[in-house]
Formats: C-alpha cells, sequence, structure tokens
C-alpha cells in the first residue's frame, strides 16, 4: 500500500492559503516556546526566554520558527542536519530524542543545547518533519561558573555533546558534569517537553489537513520566501559594496580583530565575503560558520518589506563565504564560548555597513554591537543548612542605532539577541545578589538628525563571595553612526569597592567580587542617522 505522500500532489495555495499555513507552522513553534518558558528550571530560560523552537523538514530545513532568538534559529537546522547525519535513521524512531551542543557541527556555543526529535505521522514509515528546541543552560562546567569563560580552547568551556540519544542515562551524564544539575535536568526535561508538543500538534495537522497537503504548503512556503528575498536583492544595483570592522579584543592579547564583509549583488542573487576576516584568535571570540550563516540569515530577513515568513528560502538566492580557520570559521579546538554573542552581533553590523552603501535611505547606524555577558557564580549561603551552588547569567540590553526614520531605541536588546532582562526581583530571588541600580544610560546615544538610542546601567552588590565572568565588546571601539551622525558612547564595566572607590576593567575579564562590592555595568549606546539640525 502506498504512502499518502506519494499520492498525486495537490493544487498549489493561493496566497490567503498559504498564509494560513505560515501561521499554523509557527504557531506550533509558538506553543513549543510556551511550554518550554513554563516548565523550565532556570530563570535564564523561563525569565529571560533564552531559548528557541522551530519546525523543520524531513531533510532537516527549516520550515517554520517562532519569534525567539536570531542567533539560534538561524543556526539551527545545522543542528539539526548533524544529527541526521550522526543518526541516518533517526526519522524512523518516533518518541526517541536527540541532544547535542557541538559548536563545530551545527550548534553555536557550549551551553547552547539542542534537543531534536523526529515526528512520524500516523500512516507513515517515517517522520515528514523533525522539531527542535534550543536552550541556553546557565552553567554545563567548564573553567568559570556560567560556562562563559574566558578561555583558550573549547575544552576549557563547558561538556562538549555530540549528537546522541537523550535517555534518562544521557540526561544524568549531562546533568552530572553542571555546577547545578538539578537545574540542569529539570531544563533538558523542558526541552523535551516543548518537543514533544510540536511532534503532537504537527500530526493533528496532518490528520486535518492531509499529510502530502502539508508537506508541499511547508515546501511552497520556503519557495515563496526565496522569491521574497529575490526580489529584494534584485532592488538592489548590481555592485560591490565593502566595509570593515574591529572586535575591542579576544581578552588574552590580541587587540582591533579585523572584520570584513564584501558584498556583491548581481541580478537577483547575492555573494557575502568575509574571506578577508582576521584568523581564529586564543580567546573566545571565534565564531562557527552557523553563527556567521545565522547573522546573513537574520539581516536578509531584516530586508523584507511585508510579511516573508523566515524559514530555509531565506538564503537560497545568497552565497555565504567564509574562511576556515578565520574568526568567522572557527576550526576546534578554537575557544568560542563568545562568539555567538559577541562577535555575532559585530557580524550583522559589518554586513548593514556594507549595505548601508547600497541603501543609504534603509539601513540605520549600528545599534550596540554587544550582548554585555556578564555570569556569576558561586554558593548560595542565605540558608546555611542548606548551602548549594548557583550560577547566574544574564545578557543586558543598549541602545539601537537611529535609522533614517526614527531615532534609536533606549534600553533594548538588539539584533541577535531577542532575549528579556532578568526582573530584579526573579534575581534577587533566585540568587544572592542585590540589585542597587538598573536605569537607562542617559546622553550615550549618538547625535544625529535621529539619535541613536541610550544604554543602560546594570549594578549588582553580591551577597557572598562569588566569580564573575565578563565578555563585553564596544568597550574601545563605539557603535558607528551613518549619513553624518556620530558613534553612539562605548561601554563601561567598573567595580565599585565597599569604600566607594571605582576601578575600571576591561571588557572582557575574570573577576572574584566580596560582599559589599559592586559591579556596574553601563552598557553601548546606539550610533546616530544623519547631521543634526543645528549643524
Amino acid at each position: 500500500m502506498r504512502a499518502r505522500t506519494e499520492a498525486a500532489s495537490p493544487a498549489p495555495a493561493d496566497a490567503v492559503e498559504l498564509t494560513v499555513f505560515r501561521h499554523l507552522f509557527a504557531a506550533i513553534a509558538e506553543e513549543m516556546g510556551l511550554r518550554l518558558m513554563r516548565s523550565a528550571f532556570s530563570p535564564n530560560i523561563k525569565e529571560r526566554r533564552d531559548f528557541s523552537c522551530a519546525v523543520f523538514d524531513a531533510a532537516g530545513a527549516l520550515l517554520a520558527q517562532a519569534a525567539h532568538i536570531p542567533v539560534h534559529l538561524g543556526s539551527m537546522a545545522f543542528a539539526v542536519r548533524a544529527v541526521l547525519n550522526a543518526h541516518p535513521d533517526a526519522a524512523r524512531h518516533p518518541g526517541v530524542h536527540y541532544v547535542h551542543n557541538d559548536p563545530f557541527c551545527g550548534g553555536t556555543h557550549l551551553p547552547d543545547i539542542t534537543v531534536v526529535a523526529p515526528c512520524v505521522v500516523p500512516g507513515e514509515e517515517q517522520a515528514l518533519f523533525f522539531v527542535a528546541s534550543r536552550a541556553h543552560h546557565a552553567d554545563v562546567g567548564g573553567l568559570s561558573p556560567g560556562s562563559m569563560p574566558l578561555s583558550t580552547s573549547i575544552d576549557e568551556e563547558g561538556l562538549l555533546i555530540r549528537p546522541m540519544v537523550l535517555d534518562a542515562d544521557a540526561v544524568s551524564w549531562i546533568a552530572s558534569h553542571s555546577r547545578t544539575p538539578d537545574e540542569r535536568r529539570g531544563d533538558l526535561l523542558a526541552q523535551v517537553a516543548a518537543v514533544d508538543a510540536g511532534a503532537i500538534r504537527l500530526a493533528e495537522m496532518c490528520a486535518r489537513y492531509g499529510t502530502a497537503l502539508v508537506v508541499q504548503r511547508g515546501r511552497e512556503l520556503c519557495d515563496y520566501t526565496e522569491r521574497t528575498v529575490s526580489r529584494v536583492i534584485l532592488a538592489i544595483a548590481d555592485g560591490e559594496y565593502r566595509f570593515e570592522d574591529v572586535l575591542d579584543d579576544d581578552g588574552l592579547g590580541t587587540h582591533d580583530i579585523r572584520l570584513a564583509c564584501c558584498l556583491v549583488i548581481s541580478g537577483d542573487s547575492a555573494v557575502v565575503d568575509f574571506r578577508g576576516c582576521a584568523d581564529q584568535v586564543r580567546g573566545p571570540v571565534n565564531a562557527v560558520r552557523a553563527v556567521t550563516v545565522a547573522a546573513v540569515s537574520y539581516v536578509l530577513s531584516c530586508l523584507i518589506e511585508g510579511d516573508a515568513p523566515p524559514n530555509s528560502g531565506l538564503l537560497r538566492p545568497v552565497q555565504v563565504l567564509t574562511r576556515a580557520g578565520s574568526v568567522l570559521d572557527a576550526l576546534p579546538p578554537a575557544a568560542v564560548a563568545a562568539g555567538n554573542v559577541e562577535t555575532s552581533q559585530r557580524i550583522v553590523d559589518v554586513l548593514l555597513g556594507a549595505l548601508a552603501q547600497a541603501l543609504p535611505e534603509r539601513i540605520p547606524a549600528a545599534s550596540q554591537g554587544t550582548m554585555n555577558n556578564v555570569a556569576i557564580g558561586g554558593n548560595d549561603v542565605r540558608d546555611p543548612a542548606r548551602p548549594q551552588a548557583f550560577a547566574y547569567y544574564e545578557t543586558l540590553g543598549g541602545g539601537a542605532g537611529g535609522g533614517p526614520s526614527r531615532s534609536g531605541a533606549d534600553a533594548l536588546h538588539t539584533h541577535m539577541t531577542n532575549t528579556l532582562n532578568t526582573p530584579v526581583e526573579a534575581l534577587e530571588h533566585a540568587y544572592p545578589l542585590r540589585v542597587e541600580e538598573y536605569s537607562i544610560r542617559r546622553d550615550s546615544g549618538g547625535g544625529g538628525a535621529n539619535a541613536g538610542g541610550c544604554g543602560i546601567v546594570r549594578r549588582i552588590v553580591p551577597l557572598a563571595h562569588v566569580e564573575a565572568t565578563l565578555l563585553t565588546e564596544r568597550r574601545v571601539h563605539p557603535p558607528y553612526g551613518l549619513a553624518g551622525g556620530s558613534p553612539g558612547e562605548p561601554g563601561r564595566n567598573t567595580i565599585i569597592t565597599a569604600q566607594g572607590e571605582r576601578r575600571e576593567l576591561p571588557g572582557k575579564c575574570r573577576l572574584t567580587l566580596e560582599p559589599g562590592e559592586a559591579l556596574e555595568i553601563a552598557t553601548p549606546g546606539g550610533g546616530g542617522w544623519g547631521v543634526p539640525s543645528s549643524q
């Protein structure tokens, strides 16, 4: 008996039906995210929503995603394909879950753990869809609490999980490598619950509309996005557009790390060439290719006016060129903890800088260009009878760049991150930390006809001896302005002693703090756009 997918293909969808299916697929990813958020143990997932969920076809191509984290979503297809390569029979095993976090085969950095599951629809012999959830776990071992260390190799960053079956033994093994094993176990099981919800909903969708129809509509949505991106590229004048920027440093002695983009437009296709970037460095700012591709995918999605769904069709008209062994295509055993969070932001900056030459009336000035990573850990002794290890991790918002039509927004997460902050109440409840200040950093945005947005100030005081790691950028080189606008203010990291003495910290460092000392992070403002009217 033939499977239903071998029957005659359904008629192509009209615009209304295609929109309906776009929202049906996206709703499944959104429901997965809600289940993960509500089931997770760690504040980083349940409060900050540092996770992403998506639906993939049988080959691992992205079909639909929720409005989660761009750097996760643009790279997650690499992770799904890595699972399929390592486990070629995965499509034939409904109910089996797979896990990995290897940056060099589709991951981003070690705290981002991806759980993948097949969806085998009743009546089919193997999966026609896969579902996946990726979540940033607050600690997976490594040199420093929070697993975002000032590292020199991947081996120092925590537990490396190559694609494997996620069973009870695997959950226990992963949890045992964390400083907070119960939290890891709870967050992993929340990811399992999320992908199970996605598989159930996809099966229900196929039962209602017919498997062949759902498969074809998914394919048509990707084709629609491809056509949309091709039209966007076609509207850009043919030519070669270049832009360069530099990372401040790698935290271990290498400064002004070159990032160079050459954008070549030819008809309705484009080449984004990063082969001129610096070689990979000793410190943790190296990005793997999946992160670089995710940043390009994000910028392309920003160029689309209207409602084209983000899926695998985004990159079909675009060739992304990287050089193996470079800072944007790092090879093992490179340190990559900050490549996912810091370098990804700057990839966006250099690509937007190139596009600003081609589309000056559309492209905004640079946003803050960093995620301002803060990791703090130690022993929580607020209850002396039950001391326990803790690991707090957070990225902090800053200023958005001003643009041709509006000023930049203040105090938000920009570009490759789409998380929230950790609410002060949740932070102080979960950890032996006190937030002394959380405010807008006034006058930190660049001036211009449309000013850049302001950064924030976050001052944290530990209630116990703690170890902290900072991985931040734009402390030396400020976010650039465009069209005559001025740069935003660089960020600043400071220790304030119990006696009130202020001591400036480098952008990337590892330090200890005692009760009464304060760690203050002032994040960058966005660049300004246009010449101020007073000039």
